[in-house]
């Protein structure tokens, strides 16, 4: 299986920094934004030769995907208490830190300034949703298996309804996200989806 993002030359996940040069990537996005980010600012600060990033990635643009896809300071870990509802209200408080983290809240607002109005860069917020929601799946799965879910129920529908909600309440309104508010959106949720 070739396991290539778009404009990658290798398969594999990279060089032996591929994770700091990612994080320079990604701290460079967050600090001068997608005009201004280059492979040769990435690979000054990362301490690497920009040969090193060209021959593994094209272009700033097949840098941008793997870090965002690959990186590990935006790997979510997936939930697993033993039901459905504590599984995503574990994925909900993972993604209220991805969005409100110091590390993490300033690149998920940069990479999204970078896909907006930029057709070309669709694929990235399609490597990273599609990334995420195969690592999510298990939480499905195991539902599914102890009769909480219904099988028909499309795992997609369910997590685009929570990160839409959190998405809303963080980055829209502003407001902050109490206990309370990660039971009431998956309780909201979950009403016409259990078995």
């Amino acid at each position: 299986m070739d396991d290539r993002l778009p404009g990658s030359r290798r398969a594999g996940r990279g060089p032996r920094q591929a994770q700091k040069i990612y994080r320079v990537t990604l701290d460079l996005l967050a600090e001068c934004g997608y005009d201004d980010l280059t492979v040769e600012g990435v690979a000054a600060r990362a301490g690497v030769n920009k040969t090193t990033i060209y021959r593994w990635w094209s272009d700033k643009d097949a840098l941008l995907g793997a870090a965002l896809v690959q990186s590990d300071l935006l790997r979510l870990t997936v939930p697993d208490t033993g039901s459905l509802r504590g599984d995503l209200r574990g994925l909900v408080r993972e993604l209220v830190e991805l969005m409100t983290g110091e590390a993490t809240s300033r690149v998920v607002v940069a990479a999204l300034g970078a896909v907006a109005g930029r057709p070309r860069l669709e694929w990235l917020a399609r490597e990273f949703v599609a990334d995420r929601l195969s690592g999510e799946r298990a939480v499905f799965d195991r539902a599914v298996a102890r009769g909480e879910l219904r099988a028909a129920v499309e795992p997609a529908v369910i997590v685009d309804l929570l990160a839409g909600a959190v998405w809303s309440r963080v980055m829209l309104r502003q407001a902050p996200v109490s206990e309370e508010f990660a039971e009431q959106v998956v309780d909201v949720v979950l009403g016409g989806c259990l078995s």
